[in-house]
């Protein structure tokens, strides 16, 4: 049997880009669970009388870098939260940002994105917390 080379996800950051020049990336505080850019490529038939067999044919046309979700414990006077200059400021104000999706291992998913999604909970029996929602604008990249 071979050892796996399986990296575990704790310690994982997703941070948010100040737009300045360096910029400067803060992560966003409390992050809960991260689904990275959910990549998908849009096709479209192009299947003909000729096509073999008579099975459908398509090609690729355009390369979606889909969304970024991630749940966070919702602090409302945080920073990288609130209204005034964090995630609900940048929904408000339809802000693109760049913001990075950072790995234990030091690899990092970089990408522009909107705030599109801000989604609270507050259960009687639970804690508040919050489903955000990014859409990635442009083409992300792992690096």
């Amino acid at each position: 049997m071979t050892e796996s080379n399986a990296i575990s996800a704790f310690g994982t950051l997703l941070q948010r880009g100040d737009g300045a020049d360096p910029e400067n990336f803060t992560p966003i505080a409390e992050v809960l669970d991260i689904k990275p850019p959910a990549l998908s490529a849009d096709t479209e038939e192009v299947t003909h009388q000729g096509s073999p067999d008579g099975w459908k044919e398509y090609i690729v046309t355009l390369l979606d870098g889909g969304e970024v979700s991630f749940d966070i414990n919702f602090i409302p006077t945080d920073t990288t939260h609130n209204a005034a200059a964090g995630l609900l400021a940048d929904y408000s104000a339809r802000t693109k940002r760049n913001w990075k999706v950072v790995f234990p291992d030091g690899t990092a998913w970089q990408f522009a994105a909107y705030v599109t999604g801000f989604e609270p909970d507050a259960p009687v029996g639970g804690k508040l917390a919050a489903s955000v929602t990014l859409k990635v604008t442009g083409k992300p990249t792992l690096a």
